[in-house]
C-alpha cells in the first residue's frame, strides 16, 4: 500500500499475512516496503491500522523512506526493525552513523556508491548494509528525482515514476548516432549485473543483496536469485581466488532480461558511456525455468500397537508437535502394511512439509483406519506449523495512533495555522530569502533591500559574506547537492570562522552534510533544503527534535495539502528552475568528452521542450580546479516555478519565510524576477506577466 511501486500487482492482506507466515515457517525472513513519503492524512489515517496484522504475525522489517514514518513505527512497533530506503539517498558513513543513532538496523546504501566508499561506510557504523546488486539503474540518485512528478504528476517518492528518463532527448551541439530507429536515448542506462564482482561486494562490507523483482515475472526473480545464490555458495565453498564465472551462467543472466547489455554499476566506475544504453530496447533470451515448490523436511515417529492410541510425533528446526488419537486394533482378517501405512503418511498435500524421515514401528496383525492416520497427520503437522511461527508473533502494539483526527485536533491545527501569519498579515510583508549560483546573481542580491537573507555557495560566501552582513542580511552558505567523501582540506574550519564573523547558518541538501555538521554542534545553525522531505508534521517533529533552524516546504504537495501541514518554521520556494533529476551520470561526458569546465547543455523532448543540464564537476565550490570527490548533473525543467500571482495564498499557509531559487539566470533575469516577487511578496503589487509553471501547487502529486 505504501511500497514504492504502486502499479504491481500488489498483495492484499490475506496474501501478506500468509506469505509472512510461509517464509518464516521456512526459516527466511519477510521485509515489507513502507519506501514512499506520506501525507498527513495517510500517516495518520492508515498506515498504522495497516502495519499492526503484519506486526503481529511477525513481520521482520520495514524498509523507509520518509523521516515521519521512521519516527512513528520506531514508537508504535518497538519490536520492528526499520531499514534506511536507498530513496534516502545514504551517500556516505555519516548519514549512516546518524541513521543507526535514530534506530535504524540496516541502510541500503545509494546505488551510485563504490566499492571503497561502501567499505568506509561498513568500518564508520556496525549496522547492516543491503547493495543493488541486479536490476535496472536510475538515471537519478533514488529520491532525488522529481522529472516523473513534475512533469506528468506521477511521482517516483509515491512509487508511480513513468520513466520519462527513458525516452528519446535530442542533446544540444551533438550529432547524435543512429540508435535504432534513430531515438537517442541519452539518459537511459543498461541494468546492473555483478555476479563477476560478487567478491568485492563481500568484502566490501556489504551483508545483504538487493535484487530488483517487484515488476518482473516470477521466472525471473527465481531465475536470478538462484544464480546469486549458487554463486554465493560457491564463493563460501571455495574462496575468492577460485572464484569464476561461467560464459553460460552468464548469458543465462543475460538471457532472462537486459537493457541494451548490463555493466557492473558503479561500484568501480563513477559514470560514463560504458553504462549507458542509450536507447530503450528490453531484450530476452530462449529461457523457460520453473520456480521449484520449497518443502520444509521433517522427521517423525509413528507408534501403532494394538489397544492403543495413534501416537505420531514430528519434528522440525528444533522444534516439535505431537498426536495421541484413536485406537489401534487388532486385525481380524487382512492386516494393514507398512508400506500401506507409509504411503499414507506420505500424503502431505499442500502442506510446507516434506518427509526427510519417517520411523514407523507396528505390532503385529494391526489394523487402523486410514481416516485416524489423515487425523494424526493433520493434528501434528497445524501443531508444528504453530510452533514454528509461534516465536515470530507479537502483542499488538499498545499505542495506537488514531484512525481519524479528532475534531478538536484538527480545530487546533487550523488555529496553529491562522496563528502563524497573523504577524505579518495576509496582505503585510514576509521575509524574502534568495539563492544564487552565480557572481552576477550574488551581487544584485546583496544589494536588494527587500531580501532578508541570501544562500551563497563557498566561493562566493568568501567574496560576498561582508557585503552581505553590511546590508544586514542573513548570510547561509549552501553545502552540495549531494555529498560524497570528506569537504576540501580546510572547509569546515572556514565554516566555523564565517559563523563567528555572523554568517547566519548553512542550507543542507542530504543526510550526509547534516550529519557532519550535527556532530560538530550546527544542527541549530541547519536550514533544510527541499531535498531532505517533511511532507508531513510528524517528519516536521522529527526534525524540530534536531533542533534545526528551519525546513523547506516540499515541491510535491499542493495548497490544500499544505494547509494542513504545520508550516511555521517552514520556508516555501516560490520561484526558480526546479530540480528535475540529481544525477551522478554527466550528460556532457556520455556524449561528446568530460572538460571539467561545468557547462550547461540542453536537452530537447519530442514535444521540443528544452531543458537545462548543469554540469558540477566541483560541487564544493571552492574555486579549486583540482577533483573535489566524485560530480554530478542536475536536470532542470523546461519552464521556471513561479508563484507570483499566488502571494496571498503562499502568505495564508503560515509560512515563516518564501524563496526565490536563481540557477541559470542572467543578471538581467535575475534583477527584474528579483523586484518583481519582492513587490508581490512584501508589497502585495503584480505588475508584471511572466510564463510560469505552478508545479504541484495546484495539482498535487499522485
Amino acid at each position: 500500500m505504501f511500497g514504492a511501486r504502486a502499479y504491481a500487482q500488489n498483495f492484499t492482506q490475506e496474501e501478506l499475512l500468509k506469505a509472512i507466515d510461509t517464509a518464516h515457517i521456512h526459516g527466511r525472513k519477510l521485509y515489507l516496503t513502507v519506501n514512499t513519503l506520506l501525507k498527513n492524512r495517510e500517516l495518520k489515517g492508515e498506515l498504522i491500522a495497516y502495519l499492526t496484522p503484519y506486526y503481529e504475525a511477525g513481520l521482520d522489517a520495514v524498509i523507509v523512506q520518509d523521516m515521519g514514518v521512521f519516527a512513528v513505527l520506531k514508537q508504535e512497533f518497538p519490536g520492528l526493525h526499520l531499514h534506511a530506503s536507498t530513496q534516502m539517498t545514504v551517500t556516505g558513513p555519516e548519514g549512516m552513523k546518524f541513521l543507526a543513532a535514530q534506530g535504524a538496523t540496516r541502510v541500503v546504501a545509494a546505488r551510485e556508491l563504490s566499492l571503497e566508499e561502501l567499505s568506509r561506510m561498513h568500518q564508520a557504523s556496525p549496522i547492516e548494509i543491503e547493495a543493488f546488486v541486479h536490476g535496472a539503474l536510475c538515471y537519478s540518485y533514488s529520491g532525488q528525482c522529481l522529472m516523473s512528478s513534475l512533469l506528468g504528476g506521477r511521482s517516483g517518492n509515491r512509487g508511480r515514476c513513468a520513466q520519462p528518463c527513458r525516452l528519446p532527448y535530442q542533446v544540444k551541439n551533438f550529432k547524435t548516432r543512429d540508435y535504432g530507429k534513430g531515438e537517442f536515448c541519452p539518459l537511459s542506462l543498461k541494468d546492473i549485473c555483478t555476479i563477476e564482482i560478487l567478491p568485492q561486494i563481500i568484502e566490501a562490507g556489504v551483508t545483504s543483496l538487493k535484487i530488483e523483482g517487484r515488476m518482473k515475472q516470477p521466472s525471473y526473480t527465481a531465475g536470478v536469485t538462484g544464480m546469486y545464490r549458487k554463486y554465493l555458495d560457491l564463493l563460501f565453498e571455495k574462496g575468492q581466488e577460485n572464484y569464476q564465472v561461467s560464459e553460460k551462467d552468464r548469458k543465462y543472466l543475460l538471457d532472462l532480461f537486459n537493457r541494451g547489455g548490463s555493466c557492473t554499476g558503479y561500484y568501480q566506475m563513477g559514470n560514463g558511456p560504458q553504462m549507458m544504453a542509450f536507447t530503450n530496447e528490453k531484450k530476452t533470451g530462449e529461457v523457460s525455468l520453473q520456480p521449484k515448490t520449497l518443502k520444509e523436511p521433517i522427521k517423525g515417529e509413528l507408534s501403532l500397537f494394538p489397544e492403543s492410541p495413534v501416537f505420531l510425533t514430528v519434528s522440525c528446526r528444533g522444534e516439535s508437535a505431537a498426536a495421541f488419537l484413536g485406537e489401534v486394533q487388532y486385525a481380524k482378517s487382512q492386516p494393514v502394511t507398512e508400506e500401506r501405512i507409509r504411503q499414507q503418511m506420505d500424503k502431505l498435500g499442500n502442506t510446507p512439509f516434506v518427509w526427510e524421515g519417517l520411523d514407523i514401528q507396528m505390532g503385529e496383525s494391526i489394523f487402523v483406519p486410514m481416516k485416524t492416520l489423515n487425523e494424526a497427520r493433520h493434528q501434528a503437522l497445524e501443531e508444528l506449523q504453530e510452533k514454528l511461527l509461534e516465536k515470530y508473533r507479537r502483542d499488538k502494539a499498545e499505542k495506537m495512533i488514531e484512525a481519524e483526527m479528532k475534531p478538536e485536533e484538527s480545530a487546533s491545527s487550523t488555529e496553529r495555522s491562522a496563528s502563524n501569519y497573523v504577524s505579518y498579515g495576509v496582505e503585510g510583508a514576509i521575509p524574502v530569502y534568495a539563492s544564487c549560483e552565480t557572481d552576477e546573481a550574488a551581487e544584485i542580491l546583496c544589494r536588494e533591500k527587500g531580501i532578508q537573507g541570501i544562500y551563497l555557495p563557498y566561493l562566493l560566501m568568501e567574496k560576498y559574506l561582508q557585503a552581505g552582513l553590511s546590508q544586514g542580511k542573513e548570510m547561509y552558505l549552501s553545502l552540495p547537492h549531494i555529498t560524497r567523501g570528506n569537504p576540501p582540506k580546510g572547509y569546515l574550519d572556514q565554516i566555523q570562522k564565517w559563523l563567528k564573523e555572523g554568517m547566519t547558518g548553512l542550507l543542507v541538501r542530504n543526510l550526509e552534510s547534516y550529519s557532519r555538521l550535527a556532530e560538530l554542534g550546527f544542527s541549530e545553525k541547519c536550514v533544510l533544503d527541499h531535498s531532505l522531505y517533511t511532507w508531513n508534521d510528524e517528519a516536521i517533529h522529527f526534525w524540530k527534535n534536531q533542533k534545526i533552524l528551519r525546513n523547506t516546504v516540499p515541491l510535491e504537495l499542493n495548497e490544500k495539502e499544505l494547509r494542513h501541514r504545520e508550516n511555521a518554521g517552514s520556508e516555501v520556494i516560490v520561484y526558480g528552475r526546479l530540480p528535475l533529476m540529481h544525477s551522478a551520470q554527466c550528460v556532457r561526458k556520455n556524449t561528446t568528452g568530460c572538460n571539467r569546465q561545468e557547462d550547461r547543455l540542453v536537452l530537447k523532448d519530442r514535444y521540443d521542450k528544452e531543458f537545462p543540464v548543469v554540469c558540477y564537476c566541483h560541487p564544493w565550490k571552492t574555486g579549486n580546479t583540482k577533483p573535489e570527490g566524485p560530480c554530478y548533473n542536475i536536470i532542470y525543467n523546461s519552464l521556471p516555478y513561479g508563484l507570483l500571482k499566488e502571494a496571498d495564498k503562499v502568505k495564508a499557509l503560515g509560512v515563516s519565510a518564501v524563496r526565490l531559487s536563481f540557477t541559470i539566470e542572467s543578471a538581467g533575469q535575475t534583477q527584474q524576477i528579483l523586484e518583481d516577487f519582492v513587490a508581490a511578496y512584501r508589497e502585495g503589487r503584480v505588475s508584471r506577466e511572466y510564463e510560469f509553471t505552478k508545479g504541484h501547487f495546484k495539482r498535487g502529486a499522485e
